[in-house]
């Protein structure tokens, strides 16, 4: 009985021991463990402006960390331990999560590109690895099974790191990202496969029987594992997902279900002797894919990885690594660092070179490719790390492992940069909106028309718009034509050439007379006065579903910096306005949001029945409102051309906000950064246009200080009636008081708020409005096409 409560004890008595070993010393638990996911974090965002991605700055803090005496002394081994099984617990998800994430089928199809460049690299690094590494003494106890998964260690990459690298720095849409991101998945996937079919044997046992016994048992349970995974996960998965279909709230008892099973199958062959580690992404590589509950496990494991285990990862990986133990006086520790770091890099370079040269790459491009396929990621250091912990290697040797890691992902970004600047130069595109414009080139505006009752407000537009002879201005005048059944069955094919819209004539009688009167109309003013202007005639047949993707792509084709569409609500000659046409302003719509180059939206409000402006004329006043804002620039820059017209009296008239010396209110809640970047752009670009066009006194300058929308309101009331045209941006800004609360009463929002009051039947009937908003250049590579080719 004695004996028996003596045993009950042991227990309980561990337990307290293990509480009191837990506190004791717990400031400097406390503060590794804060200092761990502060300094992450604060590291990543520090960062972000070189594009790193988040695993340096945590390899950096977790080597930091880990090798501060006072924080190390504070763990003590029970407590490392339970570090060690949170560790192998996370990354049992992580490799769940990566295997999840990966099409293992692709493998069995014909190689495509992607992959044979992944072959090529893994190849390469392996063989370089199991000739050069044998002789360096790596491993306390040189032997086949670590010369083996080292090779295929270097051979792979992660995947999940170099797609993070190329995403952000977006050139996932180019050939080179593409490829980069397919090659990087494949080598992930098969050299993981291979670590994951190589494990099944080793370690060897006493006696070969034994050996072998554990070999078929492991690999048994992995096949069945396996199976089970790719024939009953599926069954399963599909019947909690028809369960729970999207728009409504999982229920719990699924959720449990569904969590319980893939634990389940992730354990079956850990039972057997096999690594969980391995078996979490086995089980995830046969798993679906698909369906709610996979993408809901996929995320929330993610953002839980990133969030907590991330920073307890990286500050244990710093603790196994310890630097104060780094033999860095040896001239061995720095031959297998420089060794190791020269195979990576050498191997995967001379594997894609290679490869180029039979696919047909440039090798500039061969080599950046090498070079972004050495990433690794977190698999790789959790060996490195792990290798110590079992006594395979020395704590210098995988110290210098996750250091040769940390160079293999530091230079992606930089490589992906290089990428870039040589695509730039190889293939420039042109960043089409008039502020970027080059002064020594042609302008080149895509002018709308939806029929001969545009054709006089054109042809002032063009006149406004013609600038100096030399370089000129190219003109592509374009009617916009519903395509209706009637006028379908009138298109011929043009021998000779495919059925294409493209390639026909419109032979409907009232289409042919409208589209002559328009010709004639302007090519009649060319010939008189059209010294320096270009005149081409286009047509933009289509549905008006289709009509807006037309006419962006035929503005991108012939590369002009603004398309002109006329507003869909026409004024009457007794100066009312009709009710609009709904299809022309879904058209206008669309291309405000789709177009590659800057719109403007001419609501003509007498601009074309004031007659034809010429040079010899009196002069004609135009304003331009200047509030600022990306598209308030773009605006202004259309109106220093039209300032250069003899005819033209412009004047500049810029809103500025009034704010009380005493006044404590916060104007701009958000968004201070881009809003300082925004003020300083605006400034840049008046002091431009002040500099150039009102100092030298060709520009009139009008200043008016405003306290918040009523004001502005109020103000643009009072230009009734004194300017022909009135040239404004359409919004673009960031967080104006001067037109917060506008929007609520607009009638159409896609004018923004200033052309909308301009535009208003309340307004004026004998002033028009100019609405021009720039391209939104957001998500582009500063000039170059995110979809860029250069492989």
């Amino acid at each position: 009985m004695a004996n028996n409560n003596t045993k009950g004890r042991i227990p309980t008595k561990k337990c307290r021991d293990f509480v009191g070993i837990a506190f004791a010393n717990s400031s400097g638990k406390v503060l590794g463990v804060l200092l761990a996911f502060i300094l992450s974090n604060l590291a990543h965002h520090l960062l972000k402006p070189v594009y790193q991605p988040r695993i340096t700055s945590d390899i950096v803090i977790g080597l930091v960390l880990g090798s501060i005496k006072k924080v190390r002394d504070s763990f003590e081994p029970e407590v490392i331990m339970t570090i060690d099984f949170i560790v192998e617990f996370g990354m049992i998800c992580y490799m769940f999560v990566l295997g999840l994430e990966m099409n293992l089928y692709v493998i069995l199809k014909p190689p495509t590109r992607d992959a044979i460049v992944a072959y090529a690299g893994m190849i390469s690094t392996f063989i370089l690895t199991c000739t050069i590494t044998p002789f360096l003494n790596y491993a306390r106890n040189p032997s086949i099974a670590f010369t083996l998964c080292l090779a295929l260690t270097l051979a792979g990459n992660g995947s999940h790191i170099l797609s993070r690298v190329i995403t952000n720095l977006k050139i996932g849409k180019s050939d080179i990202g593409k490829l980069g991101m397919g090659a990087g998945v494949h080598a992930d996937m098969v050299s993981m496969l291979l670590i994951c079919l190589g494990s099944i044997f080793f370690p060897r046992l006493a006696t070969i029987q034994d050996s072998i016994r554990a070999y078929l048992t492991k690999a048994a349970a992995l096949i069945i594992q396996s199976v089970f995974a790719a024939k009953v996960s599926p069954i399963f998965m599909s019947w909690i997902n028809n369960e729970n279909p999207e728009g409504k709230a999982m229920k719990g008892t699924h959720l449990v279900l569904s969590l319980a099973f893939m634990v389940f199958v992730c354990s079956c062959s850990p039972w057997y002797g096999y690594s969980s580690i391995l078996s979490a992404f086995m089980a995830g590589i046969f798993f679906p894919s698909e369906g709610r509950i996979s993408k809901w496990a996929v995320g929330k494991i993610n953002y839980l990885l990133s969030t907590v285990y991330y920073p307890i990862f990286f500050f244990w990986v710093g603790y196994h690594a310890d630097l104060h133990k780094f033999e860095a006086g040896s001239l061995g520790t720095w031959a297998r660092f420089f060794m190791l770091l020269i195979i990576t890099i050498v191997g995967k370079v001379a594997g894609t070179v290679i490869c180029g040269v039979m696919l047909g790459f440039h090798w500039p491009e061969s080599v950046a490719l090498g070079l972004l396929l050495t990433a690794k990621g977190h698999f790789a250091i959790f060996l490195a790390v792990i290798s110590y912990a079992v006594n395979q290697t020395t704590t210098t040797t995988s110290a210098l492992m996750v250091v040769c890691i940390f160079l293999s992902v530091v230079h992606t970004p930089f490589v992906v940069g290089h990428i870039i600047k040589r695509a730039r130069k190889r293939a420039p595109t042109r960043r089409m909106a008039l502020q970027w414009l080059d002064p020594s080139q042609q302008l080149r505006i895509l002018l709308c028309l939806h029929g001969p009752q545009n054709l006089a407000s054109t042809i002032n537009f063009i006149e406004i718009s013609r600038g100096p002879a030399d370089p000129g201005i190219m003109v592509y005048v374009t009617d916009m034509i519903e395509l209706t059944d009637q006028i379908a069955a009138t298109l011929v094919q043009q021998e000779g050439l495919s059925e294409s819209v493209d390639t026909v004539t419109v032979t409907d009688k009232a289409v042919m007379e409208m589209r002559e009167e328009i010709t004639n109309g302007v090519q009649s003013y060319v010939d008189e006065n059209g010294e320096g202007i270009t005149l081409k005639r286009m047509l933009a047949l289509s549905t008006f579903s289709g009509m807006s993707q037309d006419i962006s792509i035929l503005a991108e084709d012939l590369m002009v910096s603004l398309i002109i569409l006329p507003f869909h609500i026409r004024q009457r000659e007794d100066g009312t306005l009709d009710g609009g046409h709904p299809g022309f302003r879904y058209v206008n719509r669309k291309l405000l949001k789709n177009a590659t180059c800057s719109i403007g939206i001419l609501v003509d409000r007498g601009f074309g029945q004031m007659g034809r402006i010429s040079t010899a004329q009196a002069s004609i006043n135009v304003a331009v409102i200047f509030i600022g804002g990306r598209d308030d620039r773009e605006a202004l820059a259309y109106a220093g051309r039209v300032a250069r017209h003899r005819a033209v009296r412009l004047t500049v008239i810029r809103f500025l906000l009034d704010i009380p010396e005493n006044s404590q209110r916060r104007i701009y809640k958000d968004n201070t950064a881009e809003h300082e970047e925004e003020m300083k752009l605006d400034d840049e670009a008046f002091a431009e246009f002040y500099e150039r066009h009102v100092a030298g006194g060709h520009v009139a300058y009008m200043e008016k200080h405003l306290a918040n929308s009523a004001e502005t309101f109020a103000t643009l009331g009072s230009f009734e009636g004194q300017y022909v045209l009135i040239i404004v941006g359409r919004g673009g800004r960031v967080d104006s008081i001067l037109t917060a609360g506008m929007n609520d009463w607009q009638q159409c929002p896609e004018l923004g708020p200033v052309g909308d009051v301009l535009a208003g039947a309340d307004f004026s009937v004998r002033t028009s409005v100019l609405i021009i908003k720039q391209h939104d250049s957001k998500g582009d590579l500063d000039g170059l096409d995110e979809d860029f080719s250069i492989m």
